[in-house]
């Protein structure tokens, strides 16, 4: 098991390309069953980090928020399951989706709007809260779970 404690961090980016980065490098970490749980206001780039672990972990498919389909799922050595729960209004409205399937599962899952899933989230999350601090400006905090 990795220890993650080392982890915590706050980031401050400037480009998307930095936040792109920093998802690259969690995706190039990823291991089966990783939850990442991305939160932060409209616009502040949480689809950009999404699309940077997808890239770390090798998938070239077009990544798109699922704010519609609430759940696109990419085929890979490693399966990425990326949610959106913009759309959910409630936790008892999310316990009918059975999400936790996948969250528990071997694939690995990045949730856009994370705090919509209130408790529901495994404890082996990794929560990723970005902040807009200006039109280029984010500042990136993340919590792994303790070990």
């Amino acid at each position: 098991m990795r220890d993650r404690s080392k982890m915590k961090e706050i980031i401050t980016t400037t480009l998307s390309d930095e936040s792109f980065s920093l998802g690259k490098r969690l995706g190039s970490a990823a291991q089966p069953g990783d939850v990442y749980a991305l939160s932060g206001e409209l616009g502040c780039g949480k689809t950009v980090v999404a699309k940077g672990i997808a890239e770390g972990m090798g998938i070239t498919d077009d990544i798109t928020s699922p704010t519609f389909t609430l759940l696109e799922i990419y085929e890979h050595t490693l399966p990425l399951y990326h949610f959106d729960l913009y759309r959910i209004e409630n936790e008892a409205e999310l316990e009918q989706l059975y999400f936790e399937d996948y969250w528990e599962g071997s694939g690995v899952s990045v949730i856009e709007w994370a705090e919509r899933a209130g408790d529901q989230l495994p404890d082996n999350t990794v929560r990723i809260h970005i902040e807009y601090i200006n039109s280029t400006t984010r500042r990136i905090k993340i919590e792994h779970p303790d070990n």
